[in-house]
């Protein structure tokens, strides 16, 4: 994903903490000519995984997953920051933002994942994992089985990715930040 690697060295804003700013082109603006070269390539990387459920978290998660979604024809699932009072069966957990550092608890209906589902998770960025890691717990209450998770931008210096490989998962990310150091924006 040379393209996308281009964008961030480009147009991408490093901040103090291990923060990188790519909101003029995935997470606040969207560039949706990239969003479909990005599902293409998620689509291309999990084409043998037999998914059938896409899967990620609001909000940032949403645009990627659903062009992945459309692209590999799946039908795409978020967990949402706050439960719905119309939200039947929900299953839920907690999860720690990085860029906002704080706690919050996300919901999804186990009308929408259930056994037998494979799913996918995509997600924009992957630091720490703590977002990966509530999603894991939410397949692992639904009785569905993670297929794979596929990121944006991962931050390899945050180790997030390592403990999700650590643990056997298929783990794709489209670009692999290995550091911010002061505020240089270097890719693997």
């Amino acid at each position: 994903m040379e393209i996308l690697k281009k964008r961030i060295l480009e147009d991408g804003t490093c901040y103090e903490g291990g923060i990188l700013k790519v909101d003029s082109f995935i997470n606040h603006q969207m560039d949706p000519m990239l969003m479909k070269l990005i599902a293409e390539e998620f689509a291309r990387r999990f084409a043998n995984d037999r998914i059938n459920k896409i899967l990620t978290i609001e909000a940032s998660g949403i645009a990627p997953a659903i062009m992945t979604g459309y692209t590999m024809q799946l039908p795409v699932v978020f967990a949402k920051k706050k439960e719905p009072k119309t939200m039947r069966h929900a299953l839920s957990t907690i999860v720690h933002s990085f860029t906002k550092d704080r706690e919050y608890p996300v919901s999804i209906s186990a009308e929408y994942l259930k056994p037998g589902d494979r799913i996918l998770c995509i997600d924009d960025f992957l630091a720490y994992g703590n977002a990966a890691f509530g999603l894991i717990d939410l397949i692992r209450q639904s009785g569905a089985t993670l297929a794979g998770m596929g990121f944006i931008i991962e931050k390899t210096f945050q180790h997030g990715g390592d403990q999700l490989r650590e643990m056997g998962i298929h783990v794709e990310s489209l670009a692999r930040i290995k550091s911010l150091e002061n505020c240089q924006i270097i890719i693997e």
